[in-house]
């Protein structure tokens, strides 16, 4: 299988980006959650203190494995 670098918007699936995440290392998926971290805390410094953050009524994503 050959594999190719694509920019399509259409090639960019939950389960393709399942996949690319679960090819990480765990180191690796450790860091991105940092860089996840300290990029939200950039953004918005008082997230931190936000406690017992309610969900958002009808916002909720549902993954299914087709």
């Amino acid at each position: 299988m050959e594999q190719v670098v694509t920019h399509d918007w259409a090639e960019e699936t939950l389960e393709a980006k399942a996949q690319w995440f679960q090819a990480l290392t765990l180191r690796e998926r450790m860091e991105l959650l940092c860089d996840y971290y300290e990029f939200f805390l950039s953004v918005n410094p008082r997230i931190i203190d936000r406690k017992d953050a309610q969900p958002i009524e009808g916002r909720v994503l549902v993954l299914s494995k087709a």
